[in-house]
């Protein structure tokens, strides 16, 4: 597991940003997957400044720079220039900014511009999905990740055990790859788990006597997603005469992925049994218990109401 870190460069390219002010835009470190907008530090207050975030400058904080006097302007970003801040981001345009350009070159604190004037909340929302999606701790693992009707799907299992033609399968009944051999995993919050490829193999699926295939080469961008929220852990394993559990209702089960408990399954393997409509079912049945409802408990429910009308009578 390991977290990780950007670049202003990152952000620069990934936004389309301008620079204003800035050298070796590589070299500044982003850590924190939060962004500050300075209200209180712009008036003295800096009891609970975050230095380490990017700065964001809307139109209500530059309005109020430009109606200060040069020498209070000089004050007020010269007490938060000295902390120096990974970058500042204006998202109000760049009219009249020559002072704050002025200030960032002189501490070498990029300065940077959003393409056009937009709304500071919405930009702020997508640089905080960025952000936490960037730098978000991740693992790796052996496997296959598939989305199947909308659901994120980790398959697991001992090498050779069919977890790639099971996903070839899947793919044929219109649902999507999302990574084979190695899915990299994305723990976004205490709830949520990202899956993903690594780049190498993105659309990649290896078969065994067939070889490699690009996916999208051969069935559609539609066979292919880049990354989904992993909802069920499915463990496909060799069938085990008489080892099936065939009550109405196993009790849940959970793996750990980074702190996220993610729901397990066991699937067992054995020529000619429809792994993947199996696996199509537990997608279906999870999403309806999302949704409160269990077939058992509905199941149960009928019985009791026909042993309760047996003794009515």
């Amino acid at each position: 597991m390991s977290g990780k870190t950007i670049t202003v460069e990152n952000l620069v390219r990934r936004f389309s940003l301008r620079v204003l002010a800035g050298e070796n835009l590589n070299e500044k470190l982003i850590t924190q997957s939060r962004v500050h907008r300075p209200g209180l530090e712009f008036v003295g207050h800096f009891d609970f400044f975050p230095t380490e975030r990017i700065q964001i400058l809307g139109r209500k904080e530059i309005n109020y720079l430009h109606k200060l006097s040069k020498e209070e302007r000089k004050i007020r970003i010269g007490n938060i220039v000295h902390y120096h801040p990974p970058c500042f981001i204006v998202t109000a345009g760049e009219e009249g900014l020559t002072y704050l350009t002025k200030y960032c070159l002189e501490e070498g604190i990029p300065l940077l511009i959003t393409n056009k004037p937009e709304t500071t909340s919405e930009f702020i929302t997508y640089l905080d999905a960025y952000l936490v999606k960037e730098m978000a701790p991740e693992m790796s693992i052996h496997g296959v990740c598939v989305n199947v009707s909308g659901i994120g799907v980790l398959l697991r299992g001992n090498s050779g055990v069919g977890k790639s033609e099971t996903a070839h399968t899947l793919i044929g009944r219109g649902h999507r790859l999302v990574a084979d051999d190695i899915v990299v995993l994305k723990k976004l919050s205490p709830q949520t788990l990202l899956g993903t490829h690594d780049e190498k193999t993105k659309e990649f699926l290896a078969l065994r006597s067939v070889g490699l295939l690009n996916v999208v080469r051969m069935y559609g961008r539609k066979a292919f997603q880049e990354e989904t929220r992993i909802a069920l852990d499915i463990n496909l394993t060799k069938w085990e005469k008489d080892a099936l559990n065939n009550e109405l209702e196993q009790e849940a089960e959970f793996t750990d992925y980074m702190g996220v408990k993610v729901p397990t399954i066991e699937i067992q393997l054995q020529p000619g049994r429809d792994v993947a409509g199996l696996i199509e079912a537990a997608a279906n049945n999870w999403y309806l218990r999302q949704q409160g409802y269990s077939a058992a408990e509905e199941f149960m429910s009928r019985i009791a109401s026909d042993i309760s009308d047996q003794s009515a009578d």
